[in-house]
């Protein structure tokens, strides 16, 4: 039996899309050992909100260095949690299943004393999958000794854990060099995106690039329906 393997820096409550991305994939490599990249996913994402769309932010502390790593990442104020919460409990308290999912998240919030971006990440996306009911294994990258290259690392990565088949994003095929994969015997695919249904929604228009936690609290038991790899 093979093993595929999805290699990817942890994201803020993520979208759809990242959580297919986990459930089509046997373990996801938390790959935070990179550069922290400013106004990205890696602490923010967005959500509906009676007012339009609207960005949900942790603020961060940069220490000034260059190569800031994803994992050295520490946050800056602790109030986010309560003004996050706050925000999806006003944006969402008239879907049909916020209720359902309340409790949860709403001590996900307000009991977080991490200060590091990465296991508040984690943590999220660790929520999200128990309630999709995504059972895929997640580890950190920093776990196994990954090598030099941005290729050559995936390769290491992959092969540290058994994987016969590497799952990558869209993105990374302009750097990801598909002979390296090759000469190790590792299959590289790429997820496609497109394609989507769309939910019930509330606050307008729908929107696909939202949080996942627009998909838990619109359709409940049924967002896996909704997504690549429950269909």
């Amino acid at each position: 039996m093979g093993k595929r393997v999805a290699i990817i820096q942890s994201n803020y409550v993520p979208w759809k899309g990242y959580f297919d991305l986990i459930g089509l994939a046997d373990e996801l490599i938390l790959y935070d050992e990179v550069q922290y990249t400013k106004n990205d996913w890696r602490n923010r994402n967005r959500i509906k909100t009676a007012n339009g769309v609207a960005w949900l932010t942790i603020p961060i502390r940069l220490s000034g260095r260059f190569g800031q790593r994803i994992c050295d990442t520490e946050v800056e104020d602790g109030r986010w949690r309560r003004k996050h919460w706050a925000t999806l409990a006003q944006s969402y308290a008239r879907a049909p299943f916020f209720d359902t999912y309340r409790a949860d998240f709403e001590q996900a919030y307000l009991q977080q004393e991490e200060p590091m971006l990465s296991k508040i990440n984690r943590s999220f996306i660790e929520l999200a999958c128990r309630l999709l009911g995504i059972r895929t294994r997640i580890s950190w990258s920093l776990d196994y000794e990954s090598g030099t290259g941005k290729s050559e690392k995936l390769v290491r990565l992959c092969k540290a854990v058994g994987g016969t088949e590497y799952l990558s994003g869209p993105a990374a095929r302009a750097y990801i060099d598909a002979g390296v994969f090759a000469k190790e015997g590792i299959t590289l695919r790429y997820m496609d995106y497109s394609g989507y249904p769309e939910y019930p929604q509330l606050h307008g228009g729908f929107e696909h690039a939202v949080s996942v936690l627009d998909l838990l609290f619109n359709t409940g038991p049924d967002a896996r329906k909704y997504m690549k790899h429950g269909t």
